[in-house]
């Protein structure tokens, strides 16, 4: 059965679809304010252990991956209206019950937080992008950059919400204010999901917009679809896959701790704060312009261009002083949003859209796995780095690094060739 008969409403214009994606998505970008939470659940939870706080952040960010290839495979089958709302229910529950966790059982925050708000996530993440990428063939880049741009609007919106939530809800404990504010963004998730989710359909079959007609594929270009079994036999699947692992390490690292580093570079707390919202802020306008911008440049050279931006920029954290910390952090969150708002795009490029949910999903293992290990790797050197911010150096020339070899790695993509379709 489609999801499209499982629910009466049916959706006739296509911005629909996404205006109910882009309110969805912004709950979602409640996983890029985790360094509100951090400090509050290292010393409540972990004791004082950042390096076992942030992999929290960065589990929810591995398992998003799975649950999207699971989620994406199941939307295929039945259509993303019950995927999506089935995510929205398993993610608020991960959140009420990581409401729940206290310091004698820690590791249930990885499981709640992490496991169940992954899960969710995943199942609502790749099957809303794929699901506006079919309504939007004309555009594609451009509409996975409005897509994933509004989970950094998300960012911006709930900063301040938790920052207020966690001071009244907290009753002068630091880590309690931390805990409830989980439980109300469950209340959130639930009803926004909910009803959203009712307005989000897959167009007819060999949907086009009117006016468009598809562009000729270049000579040896990509025209079949292809299933995920497929896509996995491809070279270029694995150096699409491991370009967005090294490519994301930076921008995580600097989200996972915005706010300790500028607290640490000299910044006071509430403006630290603000730095949260910079980098959601330059994370969603990243997405946007980079989405739209290669669609005019192409796929390999905007994303060329990001790495190198990012392999020079991440090393600037270690030797910059004062308020100068939140114009690099604006940067990087900018470059950051630029790899999701690209990536969504160039995988449909060279797989095509009709499994697009579960083939994104595979993809985005690459950004799970890069996710675990930057998240380590930061809270690693956040320890060393307590009585002096400017010995986390290290992680920083390792996310540089990652960025120069995700350049090779774009380097040496080059289009499908053995999966073209004939035609007549």
């Amino acid at each position: 059965m489609k999801g499209a008969q499982v629910f009466p409403i049916k959706i006739k214009n296509r911005v629909i679809p996404v205006i109910a994606s882009i309110a969805i998505q912004m709950c979602l970008g409640t996983a890029y304010i985790w360094s509100v939470f951090q400090t509050g659940v290292a010393n409540y939870l972990f004791s004082g252990n950042n390096a076992n706080a942030a992999l929290t952040f960065s589990l929810l960010l591995a398992i998003l991956s799975v649950g999207s290839a699971f989620g994406g495979k199941i939307q295929d089958k039945i259509g993303p209206r019950p995927v999506i709302i089935s995510g929205g229910i398993i993610l608020a529950a991960g959140f009420f019950l990581s409401s729940l966790v206290r310091p004698g059982t820690p590791w249930l925050l990885w499981v709640t937080y992490g496991g169940l708000g992954g899960i969710g996530m995943g199942f609502i993440y790749s099957t809303s992008i794929a699901c506006c990428q079919k309504w939007f063939p004309d555009k594609r880049g451009f509409i996975s950059g409005i897509i994933v741009s509004a989970l950094g609007f998300g960012g911006v919106l709930f900063t301040p919400i938790a920052e207020s939530l966690i001071k009244t809800l907290g009753n002068g404990i630091e880590g309690i204010g931390e805990l409830k504010t989980f439980a109300l963004l469950a209340l959130i998730f639930i009803a926004v999901c909910t009803v959203g989710g009712l307005f989000i359909v897959n167009p007819p079959e060999n949907y086009r917009p009117k006016g468009w007609t598809p562009p000729e594929p270049k000579s040896g270009a990509l025209v079949q679809q292809f299933s995920p079994l497929e896509m996995l036999r491809t070279p270029q699947f694995y150096l699409i896959t491991g370009t967005l692992m090294l490519a994301c390490m930076a921008g995580l690292m600097m989200i996972g701790f915005a706010k300790p580093i500028a607290i640490a570079k000299g910044v006071t707390p509430n403006v630290a704060a603000v730095g949260v919202m910079i980098i959601a802020i330059f994370n969603s306008l990243g997405r946007l312009f980079w989405g739209w911008l290669s669609d005019k440049l192409g796929r390999k050279r905007t994303l060329i261009i990001l790495l190198a931006l990012s392999a020079c920029i991440i090393p600037l954290v270690s030797f910059t002083k004062g308020y100068m910390i939140l114009a690099l952090i604006g940067v990087i969150g900018f470059s950051y949003g630029g790899f999701l708002g690209t990536f969504p795009a160039i995988t449909a490029d060279y797989f095509g859209t009709k499994n697009m949910g579960s083939n994104y999903g595979f993809v985005l293992v690459g950004f799970g796995i890069g996710a675990v290990a930057s998240s380590y790797i930061a809270g690693y050197y956040k320890n060393i780095a307590k009585a002096d911010i400017e010995l986390m150096l290290p992680a920083f020339i390792i996310a540089s690094a990652a960025a120069v070899a995700g350049v090779v790695l774009m380097l040496l993509l080059k289009h499908p060739k053995k999966k073209v379709e004939k035609t007549n």
